[in-house]
């Protein structure tokens, strides 16, 4: 894809991924529409990829409810006439023991943001990416490739994602394309400081570090940025995570012994 004056969408554009790839985008010639719910936040993003030289508006927009997408589509179309790429980066995540969670109601916020949001988003802009052959790109995990222990609920929402997602992207071949990023360990977000806990509270703080696969933001964003402009359909990042559905196919209770192990040192590091 050629990013010159396309004009995209970034869901979750206030911190982490969605703030650090807005503003890579724009530097590579795209206009970028910001959105998330904080109108503080986004402001300054915008701002920050104007003074850089870039374009940018930002749309106050909760990708929960229906209707703000829908508006957040008609004011885009109001401001350039059309849509040319939407990333689906809006989400919040858990580390909490299934068995030890006091109430399961948080599971409910986590699939209307990761999931509900994702839908709602592509419902109100399909049929503008569908009249410029535009792109639908999917920020998931490798999470949404096999079951993880401490993110029930998150899992859950990332396996529906791809289900959807990959829907989408054979429904509408070669009307739009879909890029689905496979994504985990990257460090500089604020997705673990987010999660929810076992009494369904987001922590605002972890105090869990990354394990030495882990990439930084930077490195992410750059492997984004390539998958983007190859019109790549699939991008594992880190790379390893490639190897997830073949040790799943052939080696699977090796592949869970090293997850459960990995989860275990990380709880460790936390206590």
């Amino acid at each position: 894809m050629d990013l010159n004056k396309k004009i995209i969408i970034i869901t979750g554009a206030s911190s982490g991924i969605g703030k650090a790839l807005s503003k890579e985008l724009a530097l590579n010639g795209a206009i970028i529409v910001c959105t998330a719910r904080s109108k503080d936040q986004l402001d300054i993003v915008r701002d920050e990829i104007i003074s850089l030289g870039g374009e940018s508006i930002s749309i106050q927009t909760d990708v929960t409810d229906i209707n703000q997408c829908i508006e957040m589509k008609n004011k885009v179309l109001e401001e350039y006439g059309r849509i040319d790429a939407i990333i689906l980066n809006a989400g919040v995540s858990m580390w909490a023991k299934f068995d030890e969670i006091e109430n399961v109601e948080f599971f409910k916020d986590i699939m209307d943001v990761n999931f509900h949001g994702a839908v709602n988003c592509v419902h109100a802009v399909i049929g503008e990416i569908k009249k410029t052959n535009g792109k639908i790109i999917s920020c998931s995990s490798g999470q949404a490739l096999m079951g993880i222990p401490y993110h029930s609920g998150y899992v859950a929402s990332k396996h529906a994602l791809h289900g959807f997602i990959s829907t989408i992207a054979l429904e509408n071949k070669n009307q739009i394309s879909v890029l689905e990023l496979v994504l985990s360990w990257i460090r500089d977000t604020n997705l673990r400081n987010n999660s929810y806990n076992e009494s369904g509270n987001q922590r605002l703080k972890s105090d869990r570090k990354h394990s030495k696969e882990s990439i930084s933001l930077d490195e992410c964003i750059k492997h984004i940025i390539k998958a983007i402009k190859n019109d790549k359909s699939i991008a594992y990042i880190p790379s390893k995570l490639s190897l997830i559905p073949f040790l799943k196919l052939f080696f699977n209770r090796f592949l869970e012994s090293l997850i459960i192990k990995k989860v275990k040192e990380n709880k460790r590091k936390e206590n």
